[in-house]
């Protein structure tokens, strides 16, 4: 699996155009890319509509294809139940025009239905042959440990946590935790919704046409706008990319790879530019003394605490 992958939420059926995604896709492939993220509730079904459109004529074992279910699809469709779990996986299957896939990973933890429950019936999609492996995005860690534990089910392969320079949360618990589990990271938002691309500056307006500018894909900017203080702090790490000869974005995404546990970092991109860009880190490797340099520049500014929603 490629140590970059191709993310849709936010982008991919609706939130770009549509010649601009699918040059997108065409250029994740071109670089080397070839793990392809997305979930149900992603523009409402219209994100694994794109893909399904744009990978049909493409050997289906030259791509690793992941999808989600949880949150809701209706008023009715929402969650990690049996029903949902069967009604779900067959509605992403008949989107992505494909009758498997490669992960099937919980959104998040559902407290209303008992872990068995959706184990169990997760563990017969698998068994089924309409996924090969499953994984979970932001679960508590005791929630982890119990599934492990169930006898009789198919186990995790893999994990999905927010993870950036910025926001470090996973380090705590979840990484030393699925490590020891034969567990991987595939991280999202490991530029921090392109706050780690020094696009932003402090005191400027954000640029038009940009993530933070857009009401339908600045969901995690609630305010429209970062703290000068870290915007700052980012400015301060171009010296660093400049040093290397890499650009800060290609800087943030070896930053995450350099983790051993991560396996891939999931990038959005609206342009085939940004793609190209973002595979580039791929086997960039951060000496100790960067990474040094790196912690000392952001200071207080990271996250280590708490959980994304």
């Amino acid at each position: 699996m490629s140590e970059i992958s191709l993310g849709s939420w936010l982008t991919f059926g609706g939130g770009v155009e549509r010649d601009q995604a699918v040059g997108c896709v065409t250029k994740a492939f071109e670089v080397g890319i070839n793990f392809i993220d997305t979930a149900n509730v992603y523009s409402r079904g219209k994100a694994e509509e794109f893909l399904g459109e744009v990978l049909a004529d493409r050997p289906r074992d030259s791509y690793v294809l992941a999808t989600k279910l949880f949150f809701p699809m209706s008023e009715r469709d929402r969650g990690l139940s049996r029903e949902q779990v069967f009604k779900q996986i067959d509605a992403s299957l008949a989107r992505l025009r494909t009758d498997h896939v490669d992960l099937y990973q919980c959104h998040r933890y559902d407290w209303e239905t008992p872990l068995e429950e959706t184990m169990q019936a997760l563990t017969e999609v698998v068994r089924q042959g309409k996924a090969r492996y499953l994984g979970f995005s932001e679960w508590p860690a005791e929630k982890i440990e119990e599934a492990l534990e169930l006898p009789g089910v198919e186990k995790f392969v893999s994990s999905q946590p927010q993870y950036s320079l910025l926001w470090r949360g996973p380090e705590r618990e979840i990484i030393p935790l699925c490590a020891a589990h034969g567990i991987s990271q595939i991280v999202w938002s490991p530029l921090a919704q392109g706050v780690l691309t020094g696009k932003y500056e402090p005191g400027r307006p954000p640029p038009a046409g940009s993530r933070m500018t857009s009401e339908s894909m600045n969901s995690f900017m609630p305010d429209g706008r970062y703290y000068d203080d870290l915007l700052e702090r980012v400015q301060e790490l171009k010296p660093i990319a400049d040093d290397l000869g890499v650009t800060l974005a290609q800087l943030a995404l070896a930053w995450v790879l350099r983790e051993p546990n991560v396996a891939s970092a999931i990038i959005g991109a609206s342009r085939p530019q940004q793609v190209e860009e973002n595979a580039a880190a791929s086997g960039l490797e951060l000496d100790d003394e960067t990474l040094r340099r790196i912690d000392e520049i952001l200071g207080e500014v990271v996250v280590y605490e708490g959980a994304s929603s």
